[in-house]
């Protein structure tokens, strides 16, 4: 049984290699790879889901820099795809808390800097009232708040190449859990969408 005992769920999302990394091994930075899948329906309607039950966004300081720098430039862009556009103005309308050590106050709209351990951030979070809390793409973030156990939606995009080393998402060591398949589609170029709710 999935953990419906109420309140807000923490939803994290990342993008993987079939090989289990999330970034290349030579240049971490570099998301070339990502491109071709994260523009197929399967990625963009995956993306889409997961905004519609949140309303507040959790990042890392180096995430929040890309995210916020680019998604806002979307708006209005001439072509755009209705759900990238969409899920700008979804991320620019929403609360947003960053973690950073070295922020001291941010520099985006509705936005909050938390210098504080992501799982006691959360814990904070989840005893205010609102929907989900959506962690995109931050690997430390996620990392920490999966050997926390705190993480009660794990939503993936799974690309198929592999690139053969690089950061792994899941570290040895997490706490043993199991995890009930809430939904899966399948589409263009092999890119697959799995979502998985924490069994508590």
């Amino acid at each position: 049984m999935t953990d419906q005992t109420g309140g807000r769920r923490v939803v994290t999302n990342m993008a993987l290699s079939l090989d289990g990394r999330y970034a290349a091994p030579s240049a971490p930075e570099d998301m070339g790879w990502v491109m071709p899948y994260a523009v197929t329906d399967v990625a963009r309607d995956h993306l889409t889901s997961l905004v519609e039950t949140a309303t507040t966004v959790l990042l890392g300081r180096v995430n929040a820099e890309g995210f916020l720098g680019f998604w806002p430039t979307v708006i209005g862009m001439e072509g755009a795809d209705p759900r990238d556009e969409g899920f700008a103005k979804w991320l620019v309308d929403a609360d947003k808390v960053v973690l950073s050590s070295t922020l001291r106050e941010a520099p985006w709209e509705r936005t909050t800097i938390a210098d504080r351990p992501a799982a006691e951030v959360v814990a904070d979070l989840k005893a205010t009232e609102g929907g989900d809390i959506l962690v995109l793409s931050s690997a430390s973030v996620i990392k920490a708040l999966l050997a926390a156990d705190r993480v009660d939606r794990l939503a993936l995009t799974i690309f198929p190449v592999f690139l053969g080393g690089g950061p792994r998402l899941f570290d040895d060591g997490l706490p043993p859990g199991q995890w009930a398949l809430a939904g899966q589609t399948a589409g263009e170029h092999g890119t697959l969408a799995l979502v998985y709710d924490r069994v508590r």
